[in-house]
């Protein structure tokens, strides 16, 4: 599924770099993550609600590419599609890019169109859903429109 990048504006924190005046590898995971809360905020739901369903989506597989460093007070987008999806699976995509000050911002660009700035990360984590005992559920069974939201269907 070619899916919408959604791009999520971060301002690079001191605490997020190390020693030698970079962000630290570990913080990428976390942006990813924060750019996947914004891409199902961004659709309408937020996982606070999807909790509450009885559902939850762990990581079962990371993948983390590191091209160039982000460095104190860069500005970046975490860029973030869905990869792919079925209804026990769902895979992610994502960028880290740093951009100018006119590209600082949330939005929307459509798969194929060239996403702005610098490509600094990219990879992307696949993920399971999974009911509150950890026994795989099927998301269009219990949340068919989160489902058909995800899986272009």
């Amino acid at each position: 599924m070619e899916g919408t990048w959604r791009l999520y504006p971060i301002r690079v924190r001191y605490q997020e770099t190390d020693q030698m005046g970079v962000v630290f590898h570990g913080n990428y995971v976390t942006w990813f993550e924060v750019g996947r809360t914004e891409w199902i905020r961004a659709a309408g739901y937020d996982y606070k609600t999807i909790e509450s369903k009885g559902l939850l989506l762990p990581v079962v597989d990371l993948q983390c590419t590191y091209v160039a460093p982000a460095r104190y007070d860069d500005l970046v987008v975490v860029c973030t599609r869905i990869a792919g999806s079925s209804p026990l699976r769902v895979e992610f995509q994502s960028q880290v890019r740093r951009v100018s000050e006119g590209d600082f911002r949330a939005a929307e660009v459509a798969y194929g169109e060239e996403l702005p700035g610098e490509l600094l990360v990219e990879g992307g984590t696949k993920h399971v859903w999974v009911n509150d005992q950890w026994q795989p559920a099927r998301l269009n069974r219990i949340l068919p429109e989160l489902y058909a939201l995800i899986s272009g269907k």
